[in-house]
Order: C-alpha cells, then structure tokens, then sequence
C-alpha cells in the first residue's frame, strides 16, 4: 500500500488543485492505476494531461513502479464518468 500512497502524494504535489484516486487491482505493487481530476487540464489535450502527470512520476518509474494505467479528467468530465469508474 505504501507505493499507492507515494504515487498519490507525487501527483498532488505537481498541481494546485487536484483529486487524485490510486489503485493498485492486481495487489502485486507492480501495477497500478490512476484517475487524475485537475481543473489544470482544462484547455490541454489528453496527451499534454498525461505528460503532465508522468513527467511527475519519472523518478518513481526509475525506482518503484513499474506500470501505470493513467485516466485524467476536468471536473466537469469527472463529473459525466466518475460513475464508471468509483
């Protein structure tokens, strides 16, 4: 559990304002997910969202993590899906 609560305090730490919810569904602290909810993402492409979160855990996937399987979302898209996935 302890990779999850680092992951988690990683992504928090590179915005203002942010939710993030880390799994880990495989229990093996290998693999992991991530639903990110920033308002930060406004006005930026899926592919600039995720940079954004990645480019924060670069070190962790040098040293502790090994996959991510990465979701991000505005809030208002947070609010249309989060059913599908809490």
């Amino acid at each position: 559990m302890a990779l999850v609560n680092k992951i988690k305090t990683i992504i928090e730490g590179a915005f203002e304002t942010v939710e993030v919810h880390v799994f880990d569904p495989q229990q093996d602290g290998q693999h992991f997910q991530a639903l990110v909810i920033s308002p930060e993402f406004e006005g930026m492409s899926l592919v600039a969202q995720h940079q954004k979160v990645m480019g924060a855990l670069v070190d962790a996937f040098a040293n502790d993590v090994h996959a991510l399987s990465l979701k991000t979302f505005t809030p208002e898209k947070w609010q249309q899906k989060k059913d599908q996935y809490l």
